[in-house]
């Protein structure tokens, strides 16, 4: 299993150090967010100052671009990174969508989004191949091209394109047409075995693929430590981010999963109202248990083997990166795991 670890940063200046570090450290791979920044301007000081370790977006909001700007980005980070480069596509909400990106929301959004993986994948071929672009789907149109405009063909044209999602709709769409998928923090072993995996295979088999060769990523929750304090901390933030999730409409399959679709409904009361500290005292030990792990940190890789093997192939730890701090902790997690070898 691959262990990789989430940049987050404040400042651009942050990431050639951080970067440096978590190849060291031994980490297999490097994601960045659309959050607070833009998630390619960080990976293109990071490729430059690594060599080893992957470069990813988990996730770039899809739907708040055009598919050429996005292939452009692409294109380019994956030349300059030598191939290390995995673009992560998502769809965000509609809310945010319209009323912060101020950008049309597609509907339905998978069916969307497949046609913006079409469209990219169209257009990296005429630039390898130097073939004309002529790429009519439901959603993007792309047939211009001119010598002006194209970026040439490179070493590394095939790039890995991993798509994000919760309901069966998405996971479907990765079956049919992504190199990986990205599955949301907020989810149960349970909901990976019976909804998740199923719906993947189900649109590997609709475009005749192997689901196998289709890399299951996730951040999953964890509540580790060295002293019993330190892991109630972490037990009593995870309950604020699993009440977070679990009160959002998009994610009520995982809790009706579990029949806990009551709690569900009064999550959802309660963040209308924002009452926000209410919410965490709701989510009780049964719950936690299913969505997060608790235990020592020296045991933390054989409960993730426990629980992930034969699902997942790559894990990224939910908790903060500091590049300053717990080295030793990351750099044996990585072995342990079987990440990659520690430089």
């Amino acid at each position: 299993m691959k262990l990789d670890v989430t940049l987050r940063i404040g400042d651009l200046a942050e990431v050639p150090s951080a970067a440096r570090v978590a190849e060291k450290l031994g980490f297999c791979g490097l994601w960045t967010s659309d959050t607070g920044h833009n998630p390619i301007l960080p990976l293109v000081l990071a490729a430059e100052h690594t060599e080893r370790i992957q470069l990813g977006t988990a996730i770039l909001v899809a739907f708040a671009r055009s598919p050429m700007d996005v292939a452009y980005q692409a294109w380019d980070l994956a030349r300059y990174s030598r191939g290390r480069f995995i673009l992560g596509l998502g769809t965000q909400v509609p809310a945010h969508i319209r009323r912060r990106f101020s950008m049309e929301w597609k509907q339905p959004a998978a069916a969307a989004l497949e046609d913006y993986v079409g469209a990219l994948r169209a257009i990296w071929n005429a630039w390898q191949s130097g073939n004309r672009l002529d790429y009519r789907g439901t959603y993007y149109t792309h047939t211009l091209m001119s010598p002006f405009f194209n970026p040439g063909s490179h070493d590394y044209p095939h790039i890995p394109i991993y798509t994000a999602g919760v309901n069966q709709r998405m996971c479907r769409l990765a079956g049919a047409v992504s190199d990986g998928f990205h599955v949301h923090p907020f989810h149960s072993r349970e909901y990976l075995q019976q909804v998740v995996l199923p719906a993947i295979q189900e649109g590997a088999a609709s475009t005749g693929r192997d689901p196998g060769s289709i890399e299951m990523v996730s951040g999953i929750f964890v509540a580790a430590g060295d002293q019993p304090s330190e892991i109630e901390a972490a037990r009593q933030l995870i309950r604020q981010q699993v009440a977070f999730y679990a009160s959002t409409p998009d994610y009520a399959a995982v809790m009706d999963l579990h029949g806990w679709g009551e709690v569900r409904q009064e999550l959802s009361r309660l963040a209308s109202q924002q009452n926000w500290a209410e919410m965490p005292s709701l989510i009780t030990d049964e719950m936690l248990e299913a969505f997060a792990i608790t235990c020592p940190w020296s045991e933390l890789a054989q409960h993730i083997h426990q629980k992930y093997d034969g699902i997942l192939d790559r894990v990224t730890l939910y908790l903060p990166f500091d590049p300053s701090r717990d080295g030793e902790r990351w750099a044996s997690l990585c072995t342990a795991l079987g990440a990659a070898d520690v430089h």
